[in-house]
């Protein structure tokens, strides 16, 4: 019993000790030198190019996070833009490494797409923005009226089903591409539009001629679990996007920041020292550097950081972090432990 017992204790360790072995997406990445991510083709806050071309936004982030991650340098990303129609089959091609843009997670796209999900890193649900002088102040106003939506999207499903439940009738409009979409809102082709709630955010503070007047309604009418997907088949590298972010969620948790990340390799707590790899084996047990973490915070932030930067009260967007603040602050951004 005694040598049971002692071999029990000592798992964890072993785990620790043992090097994963590269998968295939990794060992491509190593090859060209370079992450190819799958990004939204311009949404502001989350993936968008700014005015000398390069992409900006939270999933933007996220990406440079993989490759200072994976290759220790958050500049070698491609990103790759993707629409509705394009995004599952550059990923289920091998076209990218990994999408990142807006997608929900559902179990058809867990399943039957043949997808790993790797975590939330936005939590979101659908909502409807209409002119503020039509007066509309509840979905359910919205009877009879004609509503902008994308094809193939979640958004096209949850309209369905949230009229059905309702026991209204709406007129889908359906465009192909957001700025379809934000056009033909923009001109009265439709009473509202309807898509994840942050997306209507962006596309009121950086696309409508007059922001100021369109409201968002109040109502979500579906959970929105936004977040990055891989290819089933390749558990490492599953393992390297999904820990990515939760290293970033964990360095907000523990007051890690770009800043102060060289000071805290000092720290003498040692949640702290297993994240920044000051304790190794956690490198190793993913098949990289042991300051794969260390990497991510200095090149790129913790998740707070990333979300002021581009979703916060100093962005154009202005959101409240809500369901996406830290677990302890009442939002739902919680990071397994790092053990």
């Amino acid at each position: 019993m005694r040598v049971i017992k002692t071999l029990m204790m000592s798992l964890p360790l072993l785990a620790a000790a043992l090097p994963a072995l590269a998968g295939p997406t990794l060992e491509g990445v190593k090859a060209r030198g370079q992450l190819v991510c799958g990004v939204n083709a311009g949404v502001a806050g989350f993936s968008a190019p700014d005015s000398k071309g390069e992409f900006q936004g939270l999933d933007a982030d996220f990406c440079r996070a993989i490759a200072a991650a994976a290759l220790g340098d958050s500049t070698r990303v491609r990103f790759v833009p993707t629409t509705y129609q394009t995004r599952f089959v550059a990923l289920q091609s091998g076209e990218v490494d990994v999408l990142a843009r807006n997608v929900t997670q559902t179990l058809t796209r867990d399943t039957s797409l043949g997808f790993n999900m790797a975590g939330v890193n936005f939590y979101d649900g659908q909502g409807f923005m209409a002119p503020k002088a039509a007066n509309i102040g509840a979905a359910k106003q919205l009877d009879s009226a004609t509503v902008c939506v994308l094809p193939g999207s979640t958004s096209e499903l949850n309209l369905g089903d949230w009229a059905r439940r309702e026991k209204i009738r709406v007129q889908p409009v359906v465009l192909s591409s957001m700025d379809e979409m934000t056009a033909a809102y923009q001109s009265g082709r439709c009473d509202a539009m309807t898509t994840d709630a942050s997306q209507l955010a962006a596309l009121r503070a950086s696309a409508l001629r007059a922001p100021d007047d369109h409201v968002i309604l109040p109502e979500r009418i579906s959970k929105e679990p936004l977040g990055p997907m891989v290819r089933h088949g390749d558990e490492e590298w599953r393992d390297i996007v999904y820990w990515t972010l939760s290293a970033m969620i964990e360095a907000e948790e523990m007051g890690i920041t770009r800043a102060n990340v060289a000071e805290m390799k000092n720290s003498q707590d040692p949640n702290i020292q297993r994240l920044l790899g000051v304790t190794p084996g956690f490198g190793k047990a993913l098949g990289l550097p042991e300051d794969w973490a260390f990497q991510v915070i200095r090149q790129v932030g913790n998740y707070g950081e990333s979300f002021e930067r581009h979703l916060g009260s100093g962005s154009p967007i202005r959101l409240d972090r809500g369901l996406n603040n830290l677990w302890n602050r009442g939002g739902l951004m919680y990071a397994l432990p790092l053990r």
